[in-house]
């Protein structure tokens, strides 16, 4: 039977290593490749194609949710399990709005990641036993891709001309994409764009 293929994805080599050793003692897993951010691990998934990405949510640059949208967009039919410190529910609203398969939090006991990785490999959704599922939050727009990604930048400090160039986008465009982007969380400022953005888990903190 073929094995398992999971990329590891995580900003500490150390955590990578623990999670490598533990994934392939079990005989049905092969982690095929690791990343340390977002970006890297869009470039790593796109080459080898695994069938699960195990990814840190508190990633540097942009946080998982964004990544895991990429990923998805990319390779529709991938299984992507969330690794994240945050119990709260908007945390895993945000996640499942994404399309990940599971979200554990990371103080998850060693045999729960293994197990995590088969079910979510099988097509099962698997959310840590010690979280209620949780419902996107009421009366808000989901925002899109492009918009969490100019969202990042607008919490990094960066001007719309800036972003735009970054982007490759019209600085029109991107000041469209940030009203849109106030419109749909409901704030009239940039300072509470960027707070309500760090407190539900939209962006990496700067």
């Amino acid at each position: 039977m073929a094995k398992i293929r999971v990329v590891l994805v995580d900003d500490h080599a150390l955590v990578r290593r623990g999670f490598r050793r533990l994934l392939e003692d079990d005989s049905e897993i092969e982690v095929a490749g690791e990343a340390s951010d977002g970006l890297e691990a869009e470039e790593v998934t796109r080459r080898l194609q695994p069938d699960v990405v195990v990814l840190d949510y508190a990633l540097p640059g942009q946080n998982g949710a964004l990544t895991a949208r990429k990923l998805l967009a990319a390779q529709p039919e991938l299984k992507i399990l969330m690794l994240s410190m945050h119990a709260e529910a908007s945390y895993v609203a945000l996640c499942r709005e994404a399309g990940v398969a599971g979200y554990l939090l990371k103080n998850a006991f060693d045999l729960e990641l293994v197990d995590a990785v088969k079910q979510v490999a099988a097509g099962q959704t698997v959310i840590d036993p010690r979280l209620q599922q949780a419902a996107a939050p009421a009366g808000k727009r989901r925002l899109s891709t492009r918009e969490m990604e100019v969202l990042q930048h607008i919490a990094a400090g960066r001007a719309n001309k800036e972003i735009a160039t970054l982007l490759g986008l019209s600085a029109n465009t991107i000041a469209v994409h940030r009203a849109n982007i106030m419109d749909a969380l409901e704030v009239h400022n940039a300072a509470d764009l960027v707070m309500h953005a760090i407190r539900h888990g939209l962006v990496t903190p700067p």
